[in-house]
């Protein structure tokens, strides 16, 4: 082309979770069985959405109203709902008008981070969901600024870094966070979350917290919403039903904003996020129209503690074996459904391998693995999921320069999930020593 479209570097970004499904549906073909321990999707791994809740989406299907656009910020009674489940927590009170609905929290990432001078930093944490890094270095056209999240403390943030790149970055204007966190499965206390308000109400910041998991706790942590600690700080809250519910396919997330008219340039960046979505006029009506009556319905409750007891139960099952493997520092997820598994420094190298019977399969994997700039916890999850047909995710990819991978707690059959994670245990025992 006669000019350049993209900005430097942007145009090599990848989505690796996404991306590691084009490698697997090769393998498929040749005819590998896979097991998808790479996404996020509930329905993918077999969850059935109970009767009651398709009678709530057909009756709503029925009415004409939902055929059509509802208010650029949402489905007013909808959003008179979630003002009052938020409010009566007695911390930070909103309107309705303090909420906006988007397609799907992937759309209002894009926004929140698009709607930012390129010269306004938000601090991630790393690990980080990819879907936030490449929002935030799209925007800024370059490299994220991060405080780390120690997989030897638990995945807890160390506050010390936090703090620090705060002081030495004058242009970070907010810090995110992830509560319960992807991909790691750590949840943020109370206490952690108070001392990070702290640090951005001290340095005029404000906070964005993706709380899509935040109903998803278990293994006797506990957690609070943003909104419970969040005082005078402006703040961001996103949540949605994809995976609560779950309903991924329905694309339907919100944010609620705290305090917006607290700071005028909060005011004025909340404004150009509403000002953007007026340029789509509104976002689905059909799954912000059932919200009220599916979390109001008396089985909903019910329906989401046997899921978040099927999660817990994943969680030990695959904590129990991996933890046996001594070359991997290994955390119990207690929230969201992740598990991020790093290896030990120095424990992979580009030359590791594991046996592939197949030719087809075994020239596929050598042709990607020996590509120039493979990183060796990339080569791990391809050499995996080749030999053993269990899909991952490069932990590399979550913007840190930790080694290891990523894996999904969906996996129903508790009988199925101890199967996936003894074979996985194994084979990384047997990769280390090739």
């Amino acid at each position: 082309m006669r000019v350049q479209l993209v900005p430097a570097g942007t145009g090599e970004l990848t989505y690796e979770i996404r991306n590691i499904v084009n490698v697997a549906e090769k393998l498929q073909k040749c005819g590998v069985s896979i097991n998808w321990e790479n996404i996020g999707d509930p329905i993918v791994k077999g969850e059935q959405i109970p009767t009651w809740m398709k009678e709530i989406v057909s009756a709503a299907v029925m009415d004409n109203e939902t055929w059509g656009y509802c208010h650029t910020r949402g489905v007013l009674k909808t959003r008179e709902f979630i003002c009052a489940t938020t409010n009566q927590r007695g911390g930070a009170q909103i309107t309705p008008d303090d909420i906006i609905f988007f397609n799907g929290l992937g759309d209002a990432i894009a926004k929140l981070y698009g709607c930012l001078t390129p010269e306004a930093r938000v601090l991630m944490p790393s690990p980080s969901y990819t879907t936030h890094t490449l929002g935030e270095v799209g925007h800024a056209n370059a490299p994220s600024l991060h405080f780390r999240l120690d997989p030897e403390n638990g995945w807890r943030p160390d506050l010390d870094e936090l703090r620090s790149q705060v002081q030495n970055n004058p242009s970070v204007c907010a810090i995110m966070i992830i509560n319960p966190d992807n991909p790691t499965g750590m949840v943020y206390s109370k206490e952690l979350l108070q001392q990070i308000v702290a640090v951005a109400r001290e340095f005029g910041l404000f906070i964005i917290a993706d709380e899509v998991y935040n109903n998803i706790v278990y293994n006797g942590e506990q957690t609070v919403p943003i909104s419970d600690v969040i005082g005078d700080v402006p703040a961001i809250s996103l949540k949605g039903i994809s995976k609560e519910f779950p309903w991924p396919g329905s694309r339907c997330g919100w944010i609620e904003v705290y305090n917006g008219e607290s700071d005028e340039q909060f005011r004025k960046y909340i404004n150009l996020i509403l000002t953007s979505k007026m340029n789509e006029v509104c976002s689905t009506t059909l799954p912000q129209t059932v919200i009220p009556a599916i979390m109001q319905h008396p089985q909903y409750r019910i329906y989401l503690k046997e899921r978040i007891s099927l999660y817990e139960k994943s969680s030990n099952i695959t904590y129990n074996y991996l933890k046996e493997v001594p070359e991997l520092l290994v955390n119990r997820t207690n929230g969201a459904f992740y598990m991020a598994v790093a290896f030990r420094e120095e424990m992979l190298n580009n030359k590791q391998s594991l046996p592939i019977e197949n030719q087809e399969v075994r020239e596929l994997v050598e042709s990607l693995v020996n590509q120039p700039g493979v990183s060796p916890d990339k080569r791990f999850v391809y050499y995996t999921l080749a030999a053993t047909g269990i899909c991952t995710v490069p932990l590399s990819s979550f913007a840190t320069s930790l080694q290891g991978f990523r894996v999904t707690l969906l996996e129903r059959d508790p009988l199925e999930t101890e199967q996936i994670y003894r074979t996985l245990a194994s084979k990384i025992k047997e990769y280390l020593a090739s």
